[in-house]
């Protein structure tokens, strides 16, 4: 096996990637939802074409479609690595100032423009891992952006060894970077005709090693009640407040099990995201998440039976319990070719790591691409306590990211 020395340009791309402000906007109607995450995507297609990548383009959707052409006179196949270039809703994504710690000491990060942020290895346990490492921030009033511009700047340092290194043979490699992963439309206009891959990775991961085959399934649910409505200081009697059943409903809910807070591993939730309205009329909108399909069917009968229960203290008013499905657990398409996982984790050992097989409570563009036709268990990005202030990255974790995506594209080559 032929030994690799890879001149890495991950993190210079990172620090300019997590600079462009990409954050999406669950409110918006358009596709994508923030014209400015095509700021960084067209950066990306530039950078692209300039490591002679000549197909690379973006569409009118918002997203980057690239080609690795092969270089091996073998039958290979194609393989997809995805990342998204949006940052969360939660955080704001405007003036990110990253900052590199250089040779952590295992102490506190205490972030200049907010003193009252702080990286404490007690909070974040992944830290007392990465003494000596060099660790990313932001400046304490943004998020990071790691999540998934690392996943990014893995991928664009990973094809640019390739260009850069034409002996080491490989297939054919697709490009995907995705906008709106964030607000759950990431792949809702992908072209799957025009990417044209066997398979996928998305790197949109968290700890070093991690190799995640397996999401939550998920449904939204929105109950929209109709109250009775009606003067105050004429209502005894009459008023049926909306706005109170859905307040009842969400106190109905179960305080010990059943909710994010309560339950970790493979047990599944049921959460109220949001209510909103009035007297007359008012909407909860819930998140139903579990791994089996079956489970996750079970948690939305009981969360109908609760709003029956509540139905009944308001003879007047009505409820309309709406299912809508999100995506469905990625391992139920990927476990039909196991050699994919099986090959990632060769690939991380390969790169001198542990793959470490997890579930993710969660779901990625790969939940979606995977029964699109495309199966695509997730790789680790190195991004850590994302959709925050938090939010921090290793160098290091990510040239193995880097390390690890090289691998997989050489042992498929390989194997062929």
């Amino acid at each position: 096996m032929m030994s690799l020395t890879i001149n890495h340009t991950v993190l210079d791309r990172f620090l300019r990637y997590v600079q462009i402000d990409t954050q999406s906007d669950p409110a918006s109607t358009t596709f994508p939802s923030t014209e400015k995450q095509k700021n960084l995507s067209r950066l990306l297609v530039e950078e692209l074409k300039a490591m002679g990548i000549a197909d690379a383009h973006l569409d009118e959707h918002g997203y980057v479609y690239a080609t690795l052409p092969a270089n091996t006179d073998k039958q290979v196949p194609t393989i997809c690595f995805c990342s998204h270039v949006d940052t969360s809703p939660d955080c704001s994504g405007e003036g990110v100032k990253p900052l590199v710690h250089k040779d952590y000491d295992g102490g506190i990060l205490t972030l200049p423009d907010d003193p009252a942020v702080q990286l404490n290895p007690e909070d974040h346990p992944e830290l007392k891992h990465k003494i000596g490492h060099d660790i990313v921030t932001a400046s304490g009033t943004t998020l990071l952006g790691a999540d998934n511009k690392a996943g990014v700047a893995e991928i664009m340092d990973a094809v640019h060894f390739f260009t850069q290194n034409p002996e080491v043979k490989h297939g054919a490699v697709r490009i995907l970077f995705t906008p709106d992963e964030e607000i759950g439309r990431g792949v809702d206009h992908v072209d799957m005709e025009k990417l044209n891959a066997d398979f996928g990775y998305t790197v949109d991961g968290e700890r070093l090693g991690s190799l995640e085959d397996e999401t939550f399934s998920a449904d939204a649910v929105a109950v929209n009640i109709t109250g009775v409505s009606i003067h105050p200081g004429f209502a005894k009697g009459k008023l049926e407040s909306a706005l109170k059943i859905a307040a009842d409903l969400v106190a109905a809910l179960p305080k010990d099990r059943l909710s994010p807070e309560t339950t970790e591993g493979k047990e599944g939730f049921v959460h109220p995201v949001s209510i909103s309205g009035g007297a007359e009329s008012a909407q909860v909108q819930f998140i139903i998440r579990d791994f089996e399909d079956e489970k996750l069917a079970a948690h939305e009968a009981e969360l109908k039976g609760y709003l029956d229960q509540v139905m009944q203290h308001y003879p007047h008013s009505k409820a309309e319990f709406v299912v809508k499905e999100q995506y469905r657990n990625m391992k139920q398409m990927i476990q039909k070719r196991p050699e994919i996982v099986d090959y990632a984790g060769e690939a991380m050992r390969r790169a001198g790591l542990e793959p470490q097989k997890r579930s993710i409570r969660g779901g990625t563009d790969g939940s979606r691409l995977s029964f699109m036709g495309l199966p695509c268990p997730n790789i680790f990005a190195g991004e850590y306590a994302f959709h925050s202030k938090e939010e921090w990255s290793s160098v290091q974790d990510m040239e193995a990211a880097v390390r690890t995506i090289v691998e997989i594209v050489r042992l498929w080559e390989e194997r062929s």
